[in-house]
């Protein structure tokens, strides 16, 4: 049943945000009256799940949730149907607009995923509000470090200044800024002193703590849920259980249980933890593959540490504007650490595959449209990336046409497409092959 709702979860959002993303593409074709011969949900290689032709149009579910299309007359697209580009350019193709026409067209879907999201933020913070873990409230007491952390050179007690001369208030961005930043300055000791971190660094956080290297000080954290497959849950670990100790040493922070966990791999570490005031211990099995023992567990402590933001409807459109903004930065930047190797952060981009796994096995709204706007901001970025096969591709060789006055031949374009496909598709069966054995592994070995 919990797998259910999280793949219930993954669908709807993808269906909302494939339709809306490619309704872009639909209604500006409409406005500049391009053909539109077909628009999928999801694709529909070799049969669909449902088609209907309404007016000039074939509407339809495809069964591979992977996306979905319009496909324009007179366009080289994900289709490869070059039969229609032997023919002379009819009044209605997509081929024979002006090249600023067809630019708008291809950014379309971009445009709407970068509304869409605006207006979820809107909806969400007039609703339930901004809320947010903040830096100053976590940090008052200082940091502490996993072993990790002070590896790298952090101590515990270190406060966090700024990053790339910019302080963030938000603690789970600051914990990105780390990561995805060059300049970090620190205060230790009443002083501020520089901090670099190499990339060989970073992939040494990203590989054993990720963002668990950075919390506040505690003395204890509890139990707030398991995922499905939890050695400590049938250890008899329960949700409530205050986690206090762990090998016999007293919590300092909260990445003190994954570190002892990703140091056993394979072996069990003891939990002391406190039930109804009464104190236990709890012997749980480690994952060999991974170093963890499946538990979530919340910051116990200072209960100010989440700060919450109320607006109205018409205030909250300016801060969901600069959400949308900043979660555009943060797609550029993670996207800068991925393209550096050595930081080993290509090996952590997960498919809707290792998405679905992570996500929450109860229905929670605020939390879906929230991650339904933040996929819609990554989905935006992700195909203004100019890459051949994507809308970025199309609109980069459309730019180019307007500022050379010349145009890519069919037969051009027709190779560049189906080279865009290739990468794409051979990207897509990496990184759900590694999704997919990742889940077969935490399950049978």
């Amino acid at each position: 049943m919990d797998t259910l709702v999280q793949i219930a979860q993954l669908v709807l959002m993808l269906s909302i945000l494939v339709i809306l993303h490619e309704f872009g593409h639909y209604i500006t074709a409409k406005m500049f009256k391009v053909r539109v011969e077909k628009f999928y949900l999801f694709m529909d290689a070799g049969f669909a799940l449902f088609k209907k032709k309404i007016g000039e149009t074939e509407w339809g579910i495809g069964w591979l949730p992977i996306g979905g299309y319009v496909k324009l007359s007179g366009m080289i697209d994900e289709s490869m149907d070059t039969e229609q580009m032997k023919s002379e350019p009819k009044p209605w193709e997509f081929r024979s607009k002006p090249a600023w026409q067809r630019l708008i067209i291809m950014m379309g879907g971009i445009i709407v995923n970068i509304l869409l999201a605006w207006f979820i933020y809107t909806v969400v913070y007039a609703t339930y509000g901004k809320k947010y873990v903040a830096t100053e409230m976590v940090q008052r007491d200082g940091l502490a470090f996993g072993e990790t952390g002070l590896n790298v050179g952090f101590k515990n007690g270190d406060k966090i200044v700024s990053v790339d001369d910019k302080y963030q208030e938000r603690f789970d961005r600051m914990i990105l800024d780390v990561l995805l930043g060059d300049d970090i300055k620190i205060q230790r000791d009443g002083k501020v002193m520089d901090l670099k971190l190499t990339d060989e660094n970073k992939k040494e956080i990203l590989d054993k703590e990720g963002r668990d290297f950075m919390n506040p000080m505690v003395n204890a954290t509890v139990v707030d849920s398991f995922p499905k497959q939890s050695f400590a849950a049938d250890a008899g670990l329960m949700i409530g259980d205050t986690i206090v100790g762990v090998n016999g040493k007293p919590l300092m922070y909260r990445a003190q249980v994954s570190e002892q966990a990703f140091k056993n791999k394979g072996g069990s570490i003891t939990l002391d933890i406190k039930r109804n005031g009464a104190p236990l211990q709890i012997k749980t099995k480690v994952d060999k593959e991974e170093g963890t023992i499946g538990v979530f567990h919340n910051i116990v402590g200072n209960p100010e540490y989440t700060v919450t933001e109320h607006y109205n409807f018409f205030t909250a459109i300016p801060k969901a504007m600069e959400e949308s903004y900043f979660l555009l930065v943060y797609n550029v930047k993670q996207f800068k650490l991925i393209l550096r190797p050595s930081t080993g952060a290509y090996k952590h981009v997960k498919s809707v595959v290792g998405i679905a796994s992570n996500m929450p096995t109860t229905w929670n709204w605020e939390f879906f449209w929230k991650f339904t706007a933040l996929f819609s901001i990554g989905l935006a970025f992700m195909n203004v990336l100019p890459i051949p096969g994507l809308d970025g591709g199309h609109a980069l060789f459309t730019i180019a046409e307007m500022v050379t006055g010349k145009k890519l031949s069919d037969k051009a374009a027709s190779v560049v497409q189906t080279v865009g496909m290739v990468i794409l598709l051979s990207l897509m069966v990496l990184t759900f092959g590694k999704d997919i054995y990742d889940i077969i592994a935490k399950k049978f070995f």
